[in-house]
């Protein structure tokens, strides 16, 4: 991280928040993610997004919940048959692993409904805090601030919080967002990232928060980048790589 005296000074993160989010509102209206009908539905989607886009979700599930439409069935599936249909999102095994036994939970202690408040819904396999904070934010409208990679390196590179713990830099939004804004901020920061703040070469250009941003980090990815450009330039005229020998005699 860039030291903060080499930045652009700035108002306090408590008085940026406000104005980054009402920027950023027009352009994300409404958060593009996830299809689903029911909390269930939301629930295991989200468990299959994990290190997989929302887009390729959206593609298998259709197929996933008309075989199984209800916590009940998929309590009792196969394990090889839901293995093939969330094969696709990928790390398949552990997915398929973590569905059936959340399933097999909401069936025992729930009555096969999906809980409503975070304490239960962190007890289920496969669920997180982030998990949770995004089916009681879009399934029951309860506010919460859901942290993931995108939300985390931006509130950093907003200068929003310092910490890298998601735990911690959810709570360290809670204090600045107002409590409405909390899952429509959170979703404005996750689609921002996916579409300009990238992480490697952020479009600082076309950011309608730039005059807001501190850009912390970003002039060490910059100098990353020259180095590497220069790396590859330095290496003197007609050098070769030296051929592998064969192991054949």
């Amino acid at each position: 991280m860039d030291d903060l005296t080499s930045v652009p000074k700035l108002p306090p993160a408590r008085d940026r928040v406000v104005p980054i989010n009402d920027r950023l509102a027009p352009l994300y209206p409404e958060f593009e993610g996830l299809n689903y009908e029911n909390p269930f539905q939301l629930l295991v989607a989200v468990i299959l997004s994990a290190q997989c886009t929302d887009k390729r979700v959206n593609l298998l599930t259709p197929a996933l919940f008309a075989r199984f439409p209800s916590a009940h069935e998929l309590a009792e599936c196969d394990i090889k048959e839901l293995e093939q249909l969330v094969k696709p999102s990928g790390f398949y095994k552990n997915k398929a692993k973590n569905i059936r036994a959340c399933c097999v939970e909401m069936v025992l202690r729930f009555g096969g409904q999906v809980p409503t408040n975070l304490d239960d819904l962190v007890t289920l396999p496969g669920v997180g805090r982030k998990t949770a904070n995004v089916i009681l934010g879009h399934a029951f409208e309860t506010p919460g601030v859901t942290v993931d990679t995108h939300v985390g390196r931006l509130s950093r590179r907003l200068g929003l919080t310092r910490h890298r713990d998601p735990v911690k830099v959810e709570l360290a939004l809670a204090e600045i967002v107002p409590q409405a804004e909390w899952l429509h901020f959170s979703g404005r920061l996750i689609m921002h990232g996916r579409k300009v703040c990238l992480s490697r070469k952020p479009r600082c250009e076309q950011c309608v928060i730039a005059d807001l941003c501190p850009k912390i980090g970003v002039k060490g990815l910059a100098e990353k980048r020259k180095r590497k450009k220069g790396a590859k330039t330095d290496s003197p005229p007609g050098t070769q790589r030296a051929p592998r020998k064969s192991a054949r005699k």
